[in-house]
């Protein structure tokens, strides 16, 4: 919840102090950075340490970042626009360096503690917690930006992560004690022995790298305040809505996927449901109804989530628990590249091309990537597993 209100409302203060499109794609590459540079060396250190002890830290480090971030955006502290907007890319920054050691930490304890007959089931619990938080915590940071004032919204950022802290302190002795049984070795070793791992395991290689393309050219979720404010006239109320949209569709999809979990995990679903995210992200380009283009976006989480269930249950599935660090943090790259690079390349193309051009754009780019993985990854169209 705290990390999704960050998200809508730095995105909202930055534009109100510097209405461009490129900053906003800023955001995401400030973000970007320190996780794809940090991931491979934060991977070594989740197989080489207790990954629960990893992750607690990257809480506390979350929440000295957000108090931070607080200060600087709020009328306590009296600073110019343009010395505030480096800050608050200075706290994104750091964001995306705790991010790169807590999401391999998560990703490496959570399947050491769920059998692995209900893998595909906890990748759906798992995931409907996050939309719920990226459904309410939009909405929330857009509704009490606009109606209280940006110093209220930002004060629930740490008031969340604290909350998050609490929850992290009722894990188990047995869950903090976790550490994965691999014989010390060098970083440059155990780097390359991951990737080689990725490199070598066709069906998850080109999950993920589907999944990087089509989100890197497909989301559209960093011009999302340009939308709100010149082509929906909504305002940052309406932006909070917007960004909670696609959270709405995929919890519809991924409570019912936790009630009657994946039975399969095809390839071919993954290939279709892909596409079908490209298409809504088309008709949302080109759309300037307000209902039609929640509608879509919604209809675009919802096959999002349908693609994150399979992914991460394949992730799972084919990954022996010596590699869960490494192997995660290799996908942290690829999911870093596509979101917050993509986010990038959204406010440069929307600067380039027109932003309603450079939205089509990207979901034309989405369904030539699904057309393109089809035809060079034939592994990942025969991908059919059983659990």
């Amino acid at each position: 919840m705290g990390m999704q209100i960050q998200a809508v409302i730095v995105a909202w203060q930055v534009y109100q102090i510097r209405p461009q499109a490129i900053l906003l794609g800023l955001i995401g590459l400030a973000e970007a950075v320190p996780a794809i540079l940090c991931s491979f060396y934060a991977g070594h250190i989740v197989d080489q340490h207790r990954p629960a002890k990893v992750y607690v830290n990257c809480i506390r480090a979350l929440l000295l970042n957000a108090i931070a971030l607080w200060l600087v955006t709020s009328s306590l502290i009296h600073i110019r626009d343009d010395f505030r907007l480096i800050l608050m890319f200075v706290v994104v920054f750091i964001s995306g360096l705790v991010r790169s050691f807590s999401s391999p930490a998560n990703s490496s304890l959570v399947p050491q503690v769920i059998p692995r007959e209900l893998y595909a089931a906890s990748a759906a619990w798992t995931s409907s917690v996050y939309q719920a938080a990226a459904i309410f915590g939009p909405a929330i940071g857009g509704l009490v930006y606009g109606e209280i004032g940006a110093t209220y919204a930002f004060g629930l950022i740490p008031a969340f992560i604290f909350l998050s802290m609490i929850c992290v302190a009722l894990l188990s002795p047995k869950a903090r004690e976790i550490r994965n049984n691999q014989a010390r070795e060098h970083f440059s070793d155990s780097i390359r022995a991951g990737i080689k791992f990725v490199l070598q395991t066709k069906a998850l290689l080109s999950s993920m790298t589907l999944d990087m393309f089509s989100v890197l050219f497909g989301g559209a979720v960093a011009v999302l305040p340009i939308y709100a404010d010149k082509i929906l006239h909504v305002g940052a109320s309406g932006l909070g809505i917007l960004r909670s949209a696609p959270a709405i569709g995929s919890l519809l999809v991924l409570l019912f996927m936790a009630i009657r979990p994946l039975k399969v995990i095809s390839g071919q679903t993954l290939l279709i449901v892909v596409a079908g995210f490209g298409l809504c992200i088309v008709g949302f380009g080109i759309s300037t109804n307000y209902a039609l283009s929640l509608l879509l976006l919604a209809a675009s989480g919802a096959f999002d989530a349908v693609s994150m269930v399979i992914r991460q249950t394949i992730l799972q599935l084919l990954t022996p628990d010596q590699y869960r660090g490494r192997v995660s943090s290799v996908s942290t790259v690829f999911i870093t590249s596509s979101n917050e690079i993509g986010a990038f390349e959204s406010g440069f193309a929307a600067t380039a091309m027109g932003l309603v051009p450079s939205v089509v754009f990207g979901g034309v780019m989405t369904l030539l990537i699904v057309a393109g993985t089809a035809i060079w990854f034939p592994e990942l169209r025969r991908t059919r597993i059983a659990h």
